[in-house]
């Protein structure tokens, strides 16, 4: 049984259909990578399945119970974090204080999480050095190390990442999917990512989505093989097809 599975799944923003039937399946252990240009609906399938956008038809299951229609708090608690597109540190906490609101949803000391807010260092040496400084003197790259470790502080069993290269120089793109990669050790990851080379380099599975539907699904070998898939995401026009 996977640990996550999105059944059919429709969602609509007013009279706009983000989601037209999706269906996912991501098994524990793995790095399922969803892969689409602007608009395709990757950001509204992570809402989704951590209550911030609420399903009009379809189920979500996380270890096989329905979390379909669920609040925010209630998905975390369940083992799902969520890191949005956008980093969205505040701006006016130290960095270490940002970390350790991740885990806001256990019942744990102040200093057992100040100590595991140190131990994400380990996975971060980066922004070690940036522990008691404000979020707004960070870089880019810096601020998605930071929303990430913050993610990690609830203890997922899986980690939703929506972008982690948006805006990023090539250099800290490499550095964040390295991260990525020592991540999945631990935790299940469903990435959103438009560097189709970047998503796929990490990834056991891919999805591709094209305005709401998922066109495609495979290996990541398997997607580099698909002469359209190429076109389409490595700087051409052909359309993906079914």
């Amino acid at each position: 049984m996977p640990l996550l599975e999105i059944r059919n799944l429709v969602v609509r923003y007013g009279e706009i259909e983000a989601l037209r039937g999706a269906t996912i399946a991501v098994e524990a252990g793995q790095v399922v990578t969803l892969l689409g240009a602007n608009g395709a609906g990757k950001s509204t399938t992570l809402r989704a399945i951590s209550g911030l956008a609420k399903p009009t038809s379809g189920d979500i299951l996380f270890d096989g119970k329905s979390i379909a229609g669920l609040g925010p708090e209630a998905i975390v608690r369940m083992g799902i974090s969520h890191v949005p597109e956008g980093r969205r540190v505040f701006p006016g906490l130290s960095v270490k204080e940002n970390i350790m609101l991740g885990a806001s949803n256990r019942r744990a000391s102040k200093s057992e999480i100040s100590r595991e807010a140190d131990a994400m260092f380990d996975l971060f040496p980066d922004i070690r050095k940036f522990s008691s400084a404000l979020g707004w003197t960070l870089s880019g790259g810096q601020l998605q190390m930071v929303a990430v470790a913050r993610g990690l502080m609830a203890k997922p069993r899986l980690l939703l990442l929506d972008e982690p290269s948006l805006g990023l120089a090539p250099v800290i793109v490499q550095a964040v999917f390295k991260i990525i990669g020592e991540i999945r050790r631990n935790t299940t990851v469903l990435l959103v990512e438009q560097n189709a080379r970047m998503g796929l380099s990490v990834a056991d599975y891919g999805y591709v989505l094209e305005t709401g539907k998922i066109v495609l699904g495979g290996k990541p070998d398997e997607l580099w093989g698909n002469e359209a898939i190429r076109a389409a995401y490595l700087g051409g026009h052909a359309k993906v097809s079914a």
